[in-house]
């Protein structure tokens, strides 16, 4: 009787060892594994890369189609299946075509990383890889812009995660551009096309207090826009009243009325020196932990096919080298 019982608990033991396991794996499965096999198409498109070459160089910025990427850095990063927003690198999507980089940062010591909300971008798509910074950002935006001086990359910073004041963090990220002052525009107004070409804009991106002027680059504040269709939120007014700022960013939206909502936004564009339109496709859907890959399959698909025109800043998730073009060449529809 005594060995049954030992043999019953010896096997209680055992399965107490092999459901944690289990679930373990599945996790990691379902975090990392999955996500390495959803890509997009890498086909290269022709000058992809000096696109903006043949822009004018009195358009103003905000008058130039110009495509973008969500959560830029996240072609790697922790969490992947909630996470993960783009299959390019930030160097990859610069060879793309891509021209807005959406740049989330949390401090680190004396370094900036990149971040998805609390989830570090690493370096390569290993669960164990290291963390990426903006050292190494920094380094592919230079060389980018060295090798193709016809570009501009617009580097939306949004400070996403940690403790630090505004006025801290923006004596961080003051202390990275000091390295390169050449090759940065700060200017706090729309600059036009041929005073970006060869340099990085800085367009700050902050949410949390609408009193704060950041003395770096354009000051660009909105609400938090979730799922609200408060159609008050798509618009505020920068700080100095240099330029008015709209932005569709409902990012807890299905598909369908993401689409809808990308639309409006198209139909309410406003460009100039005195107006910048900024339209995120990007979603995480309704759940309070979403997929991105399968709703930007259906969005990027419904941008691909739609024959109406294209205004604006258009920001993708999962952005691909047909994608940017698609939004890029409406800049020479009529040439």
């Amino acid at each position: 009787m005594e060995r049954k019982t030992h043999g019953k608990a010896k096997r209680l033991l055992h399965l107490l060892w092999i459901v944690p396991t289990l679930i373990v794996l599945t996790f990691a499965a379902l975090m990392y594994v999955v996500p390495a096999f959803e890509s997009v198409d890498r086909t290269p498109v022709q000058n992809s890369a000096d696109w903006m070459a043949a822009l004018y160089d009195e358009m103003y910025l905000s008058d130039v189609v110009l495509p973008g990427t969500h959560d830029a850095a996240t072609g790697n990063v922790q969490l992947a299946f909630i996470t993960r927003c783009q299959a390019l690198t930030i160097k990859e999507q610069l060879e793309a075509g891509f021209r807005y980089l959406d740049i989330r940062l949390g401090a680190s010591g004396n370094r900036l990383k990149l971040m998805h909300g609390f989830t570090n971008c690493t370096t390569s798509g290993w669960p164990w890889a290291g963390t990426l910074y903006l050292d190494d950002v920094l380094t592919d935006a230079y060389a980018f812009l060295t090798a193709h001086p016809t570009e501009t990359i617009v580097f939306a910073v949004k400070h996403e995660h940690g403790s630090e004041t505004p006025e801290q963090f923006e004596a961080a990220l003051s202390a990275y551009i000091e390295q390169n002052p050449d090759k940065w525009l700060l200017t706090n107004v729309v600059p036009t096309v041929g005073e970006a070409r060869g340099r990085i804009v800085l367009l700050w991106h902050y949410e949390t207090d609408p009193n704060y002027k950041p003395t770096l680059g354009m000051p660009c504040y909105w609400q938090t826009q979730n799922g609200h269709d408060d159609v008050s939120k798509t618009a505020a007014t920068h700080p100095e009243g240099s330029f008015t700022l709209t932005v569709q960013d409902r990012y807890e939206y299905g598909t369908d009325d993401k689409w809808n909502a990308f639309l409006s936004g198209q139909a309410a564009n406003q460009t100039g020196a005195d107006a910048l339109s900024i339209h995120f496709l990007s979603t995480k859907g309704t759940s309070a932990f979403g997929h991105p890959y399968s709703l930007a399959k259906t969005l990027n698909r419904n941008l691909l096919s739609y024959d109406g025109a294209l205004n604006g800043w258009i920001v993708v998730d999962f952005g691909s080298p047909a994608l940017a073009k698609k939004i890029w060449s409406e800049n020479f529809k009529n040439h």
